[in-house]
């Protein structure tokens, strides 16, 4: 009798075990199938994003023919990411073709902004207005280009018409020194990126290249003095400008 008792009591042990392994054992395996479904679609979702970016800035380079080789590997990562965080049109486009540089103009120089493009400097002539336009670009992206630009270098600008400038100064100047964004005596552009092109962290200088408009520049030679009345009436398109602009890790 006594027998018989352990022997129930221990079958309904082990059932009660068995039963408790099989649980673990559809837990386990339930677990394992929506595990897997969840790391797939994860990986999908991810592999969509990345054809996704992928597309943007192939799409980018097919049209824009960027030249990523002298990019700093970090910039090219933030130019992507930027092309899908904003996507607001651009005001112009900027080419100097002896550099292979050919880049969208936007407005302003916030950290997304410099990122896709180049910025123009709030404070200084709009687009298509007679004055000094201050463009402002990355170091080690776009503007890395400007370390061979030299004297006498083209530089266009489209907007719905396309307006040239001739290189005519480069300068080396402190962030401090607003005075390089004045009116100039002719209608001029003038790009901003930090210097020196090679270094870590925030450069300590500003890279100026000045250019003016091709087509005033003989008529300026005939009328200095009508040019130069009309300067001195202009107020200081940098006026709102304290500091030349840089982005954390040097424009």
């Amino acid at each position: 009798m006594l027998w018989n008792k352990s022997s129930r009591v221990l079958e309904r042990l082990l059932l009660a075990v068995g039963v408790v392994l099989l649980t673990i054992c559809a837990a386990a395996l339930l677990h394992r199938n929506i595990s897997s479904r969840m790391a797939l679609r994860q990986f999908d979702q991810a592999r969509t994003a990345d054809q996704s970016k992928d597309a943007v800035t192939s799409q980018w380079k097919a049209e824009q023919g960027i030249d990523f080789s002298l990019w700093r590997e970090k910039r090219i990562e933030e130019y992507r990411d930027s092309l899908i965080t904003k996507t607001d049109p651009p005001l112009a486009v900027l080419e100097i073709h002896k550099l292979r540089i050919r880049v969208p103009v936007f407005n302003g120089t916030d950290d997304l902004t410099l990122n896709r493009g180049v910025g123009r400097i709030i404070g200084t002539a709009r687009l298509g207005e007679t004055g000094n336009i201050g463009i402002a670009g990355h170091r080690d992206g776009f503007f890395r280009g400007l370390k061979d630009i030299s004297i006498g270098d083209e530089i266009e600008l489209t907007t719905t018409e396309k307006a040239t400038y001739i290189v005519d100064q480069i300068e080396i100047v402190s962030p401090s020194d607003v005075r390089v964004l004045q009116p100039r005596p002719s209608p001029s552009i003038t790009l901003v990126t930090c210097y020196p092109f090679y270094f870590v962290g925030d450069a300590p200088k500003r890279f100026i290249v000045h250019a003016s408009l091709a087509s005033s520049q003989e008529t300026n030679k005939k009328s200095s003095s009508r040019t130069n009345r009309k300067i001195r009436s202009l107020t200081l398109a940098a006026s709102g400008v304290r500091e030349l602009p840089r982005a954390p890790n040097g424009v």
